[in-house]
């Protein structure tokens, strides 16, 4: 029966040679897990399986479900799609054919059901199973991520707010560091120093809630049930003649041969469709938490500082040889972006659902349920491969970083004089001057920033030459953020990881 080993290896078997390319998504970019669970041949074979313990509880014969039983994954589809084109009507184009198959059992086919009985149980199914597919791969992203942050927890990098900066430096020296750095950064300017396993957590922290939500979306699934037309449980009350207690425990029966734990109290024709904006929304959620990070990378990659993966044989850009541009964050960006978009399809349906049900709901769901589940596959393979093979340029982040820490420095330069018994507002004025005469060197004659060489000539600040090395190291800088990365993976991502201890592991190969 449905939910058993054997019932989804079946599945699968039929769905593998009817798989319709109707989207890109279906043409390498999500998984072949994921599309076996969505597309409509499974989702056709999931029905069948609806259509046998239907009968659960009802005065029927054993030769009547071992007949449904031989036949549940014999779909013939185009006798199906014939029949379709003559009724007009998808689920009563399939209970035409199947009960042509099962000519003993054809009388109580779908007896007492409505299409919704059939169509959104299965969907509920579906929605589950598709998480199940993907919380593991959340899961992945996650686990990658994680190894990285800990390998480069203690590397020093530029922090950015705004991409603008920050510091107590003054107005000139804003504008000169702009200028000096405008060949180097694509005219970001940073504001302190992170460390590269910091930016990450900050990556990671988002998949968390992502990780999180989905779970709590999956685990917040409910079935549809047994619950007749108007979701008033009639015609079964009518087939039990009048015994309510026995339409119960056939609901109750039905719903945990699907898997479930509790099924909806009350619906009408359809379970409210605010189960699939909660559903979709935890997965739009997942699409801006992955355009972040695509993002960044695509941002980091402008500086040298940071490349996704980029295989020998692959060609950046047709017209231009040399370059390597980071397709697979721009796809992920793309798609994520499709996939945020989608959440405003089901919030609509659920908004223009007159009464107990319009069908208007129907088209629009095929559609959006799938491309949500489909998108967010792609999105999570392709982050997964992204993440395996980020490559860090040390050397250039440091160039970058001795670029800019003369500025940063001047603030640890005045406590520094200050502890030797400087006046704290006279030091300010010779930094404040230093820092004009160097950025008139960098605007004016285009030349290198000097500020430290000149502190170093200048005998007010003597008393600290021999510490200006260490106020320049940029470990100084980064704070608590290399232990910090150390506190979050163990505090907060290792548990989450040991929930999907052998469900994460095997590296993505991208097919396109």
């Amino acid at each position: 029966m449905l939910g058993q080993e054997g019932t989804s290896q079946s599945s699968a078997q039929i769905s593998e040679k009817c798989i319709p390319m109707i989207t890109p998504l279906l043409r390498g970019m999500a998984s072949r897990e994921s599309v076996l669970v969505l597309v409509r041949s499974c989702k056709l074979t999931v029905r069948r399986g609806l259509l046998v313990f239907q009968e659960l509880g009802l005065d029927i014969s054993p030769e009547q479900i071992s007949e449904l039983e031989g036949s549940v994954f014999n779909v013939d589809f185009k006798a199906a799609a014939a029949e379709e084109r003559l009724t007009r009507h998808d689920v009563m184009a399939h209970v035409h054919v199947l009960a042509a198959l099962c000519p003993r059992a054809a009388p109580i086919i779908h007896l007492g059901a409505t299409s919704c009985y059939v169509g959104d149980n299965t969907d509920l199914i579906i929605l589950r199973d598709g998480f199940d597919v993907l919380l593991p791969k959340v899961a992945g992203c996650i686990d990658r991520l994680a190894k990285f942050a800990d390998q480069y927890k203690s590397l020093p990098t530029l922090g950015f707010t705004h991409l603008q900066y920050a510091t107590t430096s003054s107005t000139s020296s804003r504008a000169a560091m702009l200028l000096e750095n405008r060949e180097n950064i694509g005219n970001f300017v940073p504001a302190q120093l992170t460390t590269v396993g910091k930016r990450a957590c900050l990556w990671l922290q988002d998949l968390l809630m992502d990780e999180r939500a989905i779970k709590r979306a999956k685990e917040d699934l409910r079935f549809r049930g047994v619950k007749g037309t108007t979701g008033s449980q009639a015609s079964f009350l009518q087939l039990f003649n009048g015994d309510g207690e026995k339409v119960k425990a056939l609901d109750k029966k039905v719903t945990e041969m699907a898997g479930f734990a509790r099924s909806y109290t009350v619906c009408g024709q359809t379970y409210t469709r605010k189960v699939d904006v909660e559903c979709v929304s935890v997965l739009s959620s997942l699409g801006a938490t992955a355009h972040k990070i695509c993002s960044d990378i695509r941002l980091l990659a402008n500086m040298k500082e940071l490349e996704e993966p980029f295989e020998s044989t692959q060609i950046g850009s047709s017209a231009m040889p040399y370059k390597r541009n980071p397709m697979r964050s721009e796809r992920t960006c793309a798609i994520a972006r499709h996939l945020m978009t989608l959440v405003n399809n089901p919030l609509h349906t659920a908004a223009t659902q007159w009464m107990e049900r319009t069908l208007d709901d129907s088209a629009n769901r095929r559609i959006t349920l799938a491309e949500a589940f489909l998108s967010a596959d792609a999105v999570l393979l392709t982050l997964q491969n992204v993440c395996e093979g980020l490559v860090v340029y040390p050397k250039v982040i440091e160039r970058h970083i001795s670029q800019e820490l003369p500025f940063m420095s001047t603030e640890n330069v005045i406590m520094a004089m200050v502890k030797e018994g400087a006046d704290r507002q006279e030091c300010h004025e010779h930094i404040r001057v230093l820092s004009h005469e160097a950025g008139a060197r960098v605007k004016q004659e285009g030349l290198d920033n000097d500020l430290i060489e000149r502190i170093k000539r200048t005998s007010y600040f003597s008393p600290i030459l021999p510490q200006l090395d260490d106020l320049l190291d940029p470990a100084t800088f980064v704070g608590r953020a290399p232990e910090q990365v150390t506190e979050f993976l163990q505090e907060e991502v290792y548990p989450i990881l040991d929930q999907y201890k052998g469900r994460v592991g095997k590296p993505v190969t991208l097919e396109i």
